[in-house]
Formats: structure tokens, C-alpha cells, sequence
């Protein structure tokens, strides 16, 4: 018996009928039985109900109001996407710091769990300098200049996908017609990550300082020292800097 359920409900109706009915009345019992099954019902819904008010134990399309009263349309459930990760993405966003540069690899590193690198070039801590361990041609540093102002460039990684475990591909020795052997039809959908490109530049561009301009690209693997501009996804507003 369970707080609130039929049995619950029936022991509550019972407690507190007068005394002059018998201990044992099948016809009392069977009709408190109607009425207690009709207050389960109700205490259920009003369980229900009371979770929905709350983001923590919130669920389903409840969820998805919650996210769209906080962030409009820039944060939607992806197809596919639990309540549990969902839930996740929507606390991420609402506490994540925001106007820096720990909050673009923070927000990064969250989405696609590899952190980014980030340079930017008139930063002397990203470009090295002379007289310091700190620079060293293809060995640390970059190529600063004062003549970038208020600009970083953002090289971010797409999750790391382990492919299509435990199945033999065509040209191995586990995969052939007419043998006992662990190969099945593959489809794209088995090896894309529920993290899209678009979502990347969503995410850095929710949380970079307005007034900076971030030039971003996106690699499935890290690739040391690089750091090209691929896209400018930013609108110059004001002169505040990427720290």
C-alpha cells in the first residue's frame, strides 16, 4: 500500500465511518472501494500536477514549456532526447556564465564533452613571448596582432562517436552471406551524434560577449595548431572584450 493509492485511500474512508457498522461489511466495503479508487485517481493528478511546477521534476511536454517560458525558441528538445538529458541541456543553459571566455569553452565542453581551443590574438598568454618558455615555432604560441581587436578564434570538436560497435563490416572475416556472424544492415542514423553543427554555433554564440566577433570551425578530431577562421558568426554591437 502506497500513500495515496486505492488501499490508502479505502483505509482513510474506513477510519473515520461511525461505529455502528459491523467489522466485516463486504457492502460497505464495496462501495468505499468505488469512492476510494475515484480519490486515487484524483491524488494522482494532483501528484502529477505538482511536479509539473517544478523544473527539477518536471516532464515531458511540461519540459518543453519550461524551456521555451526560458529561452523562446533557441532551446528545443532534440528528437530522441530523454526528459533526463533534456532536463540537463535546460539547467546548463539557465546557470551557464556567460560574457567570457571560461564560459564559451564551459558551454563547449558541456555540448560535446571535448573542450574547445580558443585564441585569441591579441592575448599575449595565447600568442607567447619572447624572453618566456611560452613560444616556439611548432612548438606553443601563434601569430598575435593588435590589429584584431575584440576577436578570438574558436576551434570546437563534435563528440566523439565509437561507430557502430560489435559488428563486422564487409571485407572482414566476420561478415560474409550464409555465415553465423555478428553483421546487421547499418544506417547513418547509428553513427550521428545527437549534437549538431548548428547547435555549436548556437551555443558559442548564446554565451560570447556582445561587441566581439568569434570565428568558429568545427572538427571531428583534434588537429594541433589549428586555428583558421572559417566562420564569422557574430555581429559587431559595441567594444566590449572576449576575457
Amino acid at each position: 500500500m502506497a500513500r495515496g493509492d486505492q488501499k490508502d485511500m479505502l483505509s482513510r474512508l474506513l477510519a473515520v465511518m461511525p461505529r455502528w457498522f459491523a467489522d466485516s461489511s463486504p457492502t460497505l466495503t464495496a462501495l468505499l472501494n468505488g469512492v476510494a479508487f475515484c480519490l486515487a485517481y484524483v491524488h494522482q493528478w494532483y501528484w502529477f500536477a505538482k511536479q509539473q511546477t517544478r523544473i527539477k521534476t518536471a516532464t515531458g511536454s511540461f519540459l518543453d514549456l519550461i524551456a521555451l517560458d526560458f529561452f523562446g525558441l533557441s532551446l528545443q528538445r532534440q528528437p530522441g532526447q530523454s526528459d533526463a538529458q533534456f532536463l540537463s541541456n535546460i539547467q546548463i543553459n539557465m546557470f551557464q556564465e556567460r560574457g567570457t571566455r571560461k564560459g564559451v569553452s564551459q558551454i563547449l565542453t558541456n555540448l560535446t564533452g571535448r573542450a574547445p581551443l580558443i585564441f585569441e590574438p591579441s592575448r599575449p598568454a595565447d600568442t607567447g613571448a619572447y624572453g618566456t618558455n611560452s613560444i616556439g615555432y611548432g612548438f606553443a604560441g601563434g601569430y598575435g596582432s593588435l590589429s584584431l581587436p575584440y576577436q578570438a578564434f574558436v576551434t570546437a570538436y563534435r563528440p566523439a562517436s565509437s561507430g557502430i560497435p560489435f559488428v563486422g563490416g564487409y571485407g572482414s572475416s566476420a561478415a560474409a552471406y550464409r555465415t553465423p556472424s555478428a553483421t546487421e544492415y547499418a544506417s547513418k542514423g547509428m553513427t550521428q551524434t545527437p549534437v549538431t553543427d548548428a547547435q555549436i554555433y548556437q551555443a558559442i554564440d548564446s554565451v560570447k560577449c556582445e561587441g566581439t566577433t568569434i570565428w568558429a570551425q568545427i572538427l571531428s578530431s583534434p588537429v594541433q595548431h589549428s586555428i583558421p577562421p572559417l566562420l564569422n558568426i557574430s555581429f559587431i554591437l559595441d567594444h566590449s572584450q572576449l576575457r
